[in-house]
């Protein structure tokens, strides 16, 4: 108890006179001429209260035995006693002291028994309160350790005890939590290991106990499948719980509760863990962990987004579910929600309504859709974005290309990278630093670690990419691409789960209209993969980009090629390229009469070629800093040829 826990109304006053006043001797001397007295016994942990696996532990037997020959020493028989176990001393809203109290309003009783001063009290406000209530019931508290009494020397030794006692707890908190930062610093956990883990105590060679954190195996797997599992997106917490109640996920049993399935509260906890992942929270700091993640970063990152977006309203998996739920948007942006009415008869029917409708968030007016009529939209769509095998082919040669680009240029990227992370250690460092010198405020220490973290992790993300060889990205890219040669039967005859994960890989929204016809967005992936390919020339009425045409830069380069690298008549010829013409204009400005209006190549024409030394000599100069445009004038040729020649 502190003076912030005390009433209101306590008259301070009036317990510095109840405190000074004598004690009342009563008359309660028994029959065989002793008096009656009470012991009040406690132990500070649940542990002490249980060593060794006996029911009272070590420390109340002994404190008992301490009591029972102080009472015979003052002649007194000790007529109940009130037993603590497991209880800290540093306030006074403790259930066997209450007792002890309430207990004295009502019998008389000359002397309380306790083993030291700091076993009723370790707070000096606490003590004094106590005490004064023992006085008014003409109580004498008696310690078995401590020669305390009512005289003037005993009430002076019982206050430097109480004085000592409250010290003694207030230096050991101090203590306790300085070595728990300590630890959670070095990535120890200062604390109990979450359902997973198991905290266990090892023997070093020197013979030292160190306390270390293991991974349970019972447990461990369950947890990590939980994870994997949720972050598909196919599982809401309760069937998750349930699921995981089935394989026999259960929690360690205590001395007090007894193992019991993770429930869905529970099992959210858990999902938001981020100790799963390698890091340890201790007082509101994070602190990266030495002991075996179960989960990866990204894992961990889709499980928190995807529990951000089940907290959707009307999206929520735990009443219906549907493969289509989360990927679906309605014509005027906002999500179709997944229900099923049932009629008089309790005939069910499956819609999707628009939740901006739903909730009154917009003006949409949109009706509800039938949910196999959106369903057989979207599978129609799937059979007009696949790709020919001539298409894949071209992406392949394509994206070959950009890997070889890419693996020649990572050594630096590297080296940078490794810099910035080695610069946002040390700054996460002294970060720290200053939060133990109290320079900066618990808030500011949060977000500054959010911070680091997440750049730490973009660092670390990008690190693991470029250390990934490009035959394994060649290997990926094979298998997307016989995926979206065949995409229309994949998809057609694949399961409602199967379903839900090829929506949210290839596309990032798919659009139902008001006629419920399906638009399907590609992913950015995806995007970048298909506008590789180069679409035919007459495919003007799309955006340059959207035709899946390459850029000027390729078609300066081609038209170099024919026209002997002059500019001002391949400069002409690309414009009318670029406009669709392809009349057959030769780079003199002549026509082919069989080729006005058809769309065929030029005719090519000599050309300058340059010569290997010329090559050489352009690479050296760009690889010395020389720019294209000064490269491209010193040689007379487009800038293009020089991209094409040094890239």
């Amino acid at each position: 108890m502190t003076l912030l826990d005390l009433p209101a109304g306590l008259d301070l006053s009036a317990l510095r006179s109840l405190a000074g006043s004598a004690t009342q001797a009563l008359d309660v001397t028994l029959p065989d001429g002793k008096v009656p007295a009470i012991s009040y016994l406690r132990v500070s942990t649940k542990d002490q209260a249980t060593r060794n696996g006996l029911e009272e532990g070590l420390s109340i037997p002994a404190q008992r035995e301490a009591a029972q020959r102080k009472a015979e020493q003052l002649g007194a028989v000790i007529v109940k006693e009130f037993i603590e176990p497991g209880e800290s001393g540093k306030t006074a809203r403790r259930k066997a002291l209450q007792e002890m109290l309430d207990y004295l309003a009502e019998h008389p009783v000359r002397y309380c028994i306790i083993n030291k001063v700091d076993r009723i009290a370790r707070n000096r406000l606490d003590d004094a309160i106590i005490h004064a209530t023992l006085r008014q019931a003409g109580v004498t508290l008696v310690s078995v350790m401590e020669n305390i009494d009512e005289t003037p020397s005993g009430m002076l030794m019982h206050g430097i005890m109480a004085s000592i006692a409250e010290f003694y707890s207030l230096n050991l908190a101090q203590e306790v939590t300085k070595g728990l930062v300590q630890k959670a610093s070095i990535g120890g956990t200062p604390h109990k290991a979450p359902i997973g883990y198991l905290n266990v105590r090892l023997t070093d060679a020197n013979g030292h106990e160190v306390r270390d954190v293991q991974l349970d195996p019972d447990r461990a797997d369950l947890i990590r499948f939980a994870f994997t599992a949720y972050a598909t997106g196919d599982w809401s917490l309760s069937k998750l719980a349930r699921e995981l109640e089935t394989r026999g996920l259960v929690t360690r049993p205590t001395p007090t509760f007894p193992a019991k399935p993770v429930t869905t509260t529970g099992l959210h906890k858990i999902l938001t863990n981020p100790y799963y992942q390698g890091i340890v929270t201790f007082r509101e700091v994070t602190y990266p962990g030495t002991h075996e993640p179960l989960v990866t970063p990204e894992t961990f990152e889709q499980v928190q987004t995807i529990l951000q977006q089940n907290h959707v309203t009307g999206d929520k998996p735990q009443k219906y579910d549907h493969y289509l739920k989360g990927s679906i948007y309605c014509g005027c942006g906002k999500k179709l929600m997944f229900e099923r009415p049932r009629n008089h008869q309790g005939v069910a029917y499956d819609y999707f309504t628009c939740t901006g409708r739903r909730f009154k968030r917009n003006d949409c007016q949109r009706t509800a859709a039938l949910v196999h009529r959106v369903e057989q939209s979207i599978e129609n769509r799937y059979q007009h974005v696949s790709v020919t095998e001539d298409e894949a082919e071209q992406i392949k040669a394509v994206l070959g290309q950009v890997f070889d680009a890419l693996a020649e240029s990572t050594s630096d990227e590297r080296t940078l990278l490794a810099g910035q992370k080695a610069k946002l250690e040390a700054e996460q460092v002294k970060l720290l630093q200053a939060h133990y010198a109290d320079a900066i405020p618990i808030d500011l220490l949060r977000t500054e670690q959010d911070r680091i973290r997440a750049s730490l992790h973009a660092i670390k993300s990008r690190l693991d990419t470029l250390a990934t060889t490009y035959d394994n990205a060649r290997i990926g890219l094979d298998a997307i691409l016989g995926l979206l040669t065949d995409i229309g039967d994949v998809y057609a005859k694949a399961e409602p789960a199967e379903r839900r994960m090829l929506n949210r890989a290839l596309f990032d929204r798919i659009t139902i209209d008001d006629e419920d016809q399906a638009t399907l967005e590609p992913a950015r992936t995806i995007a970048t993969i298909l506008d590789v390919i180069p679409r035919p020339h007459n495919e003007r009425t799309l955006p340059r980009d959207h035709a899946g045409q390459g850029s000027n830069v390729q078609l300066y380069v081609d038209a170099m090629e024919r026209c002997g690298n002059r500019r001002p008549r391949v400069q002409k010829l690309v414009s009318a390229w670029n406009q669709g013409i392809r009349d057959g204009s030769d780079c003199d400005g002549e026509a082919d009469d069989a080729l006005i209006g058809a769309s065929a190549e030029p005719k090519k024409r000599p050309r300058t070629r340059l010569t290997e030394k010329e090559v050489d000599a352009m690479r050296t100069a760009r690889e010395i800093g020389v720019s294209v445009k000064a490269v491209a004038e010193q040689f007379g040729v487009h800038r293009g040829t020089v991209w094409a020649k040094t890239r």
